[in-house]
């Protein structure tokens, strides 16, 4: 894939961009839609291709209509609201760094950031994206043709447990009486 022009100019931009995203992100308390914009995104790479992948591609209306990618149109609206005020960074630099910025803003890890990808208006054919209903067979065959392996698979699924990006609600019942009816965080840790 093609780099996009990275200079100390870019660099700054990137910075400003992270900037805008983490006050986005903590006021819209949307750190796991953005980290699920970032692996759909990224989640279509296919190796031996050399296509999908990280390229902001899921902007496009023929790739958010992928039926595992429900939701993210409003994910790419409010990275619209930063691409406007930085407009030389790429679709695939921010909607990466959109899910780095969601990881640290939910208490993560700081997470040094390398930009210079460039955009594609070619979106992949429906289906590179890994289904967890599929069974392990499927995981391993979506996730080698990442050049990943099962501790990648385990690493990456665990993504899912950030707030409420699939929502989950749980009710927690004690002697019949409810005590807790939704247990969805927004912090980040190994729970």
């Amino acid at each position: 894939m093609a780099q996009y022009r990275v200079d100390a100019e870019y660099v700054k931009e990137i910075d400003n961009t992270r900037s805008d995203l983490r006050s986005l992100i903590s006021n819209k308390k949307c750190a796991p839609l953005m980290l699920r914009l970032a692996w759909h995104d990224a989640g279509t790479y296919d190796a031996i291709t050399r296509t999908g992948g990280p390229n902001g591609s899921i902007r496009n209306q023929q790739e958010l209509n992928h039926s595992a990618n429900k939701g993210l149109k409003i994910a790419v609206e409010l990275c619209e609201e930063v691409k406007a005020k930085h407009p030389k960074i790429s679709y695939a630099d921010l909607y990466q760094l959109a899910g780095l910025v969601a990881v640290e803003v939910t208490g993560g890890p700081a997470i040094h950031f390398v930009p210079g990808r460039k955009d594609s208006l070619e979106s992949p054919e429906e289906g590179r994206l890994p289904d967890a209903k599929q069974g392990a067979s499927h995981l391993r065959q979506v996730f080698y043709r990442m050049v990943m392996n099962d501790r990648d698979i385990v690493a990456l699924s665990g993504g899912h447990t950030l707030g409420n990006a699939h929502k989950i609600a749980l009710t927690l019942k004690v002697n019949g009486q409810e005590i807790l009816s939704s247990l969805i965080t927004l912090i980040f840790g190994n729970y």
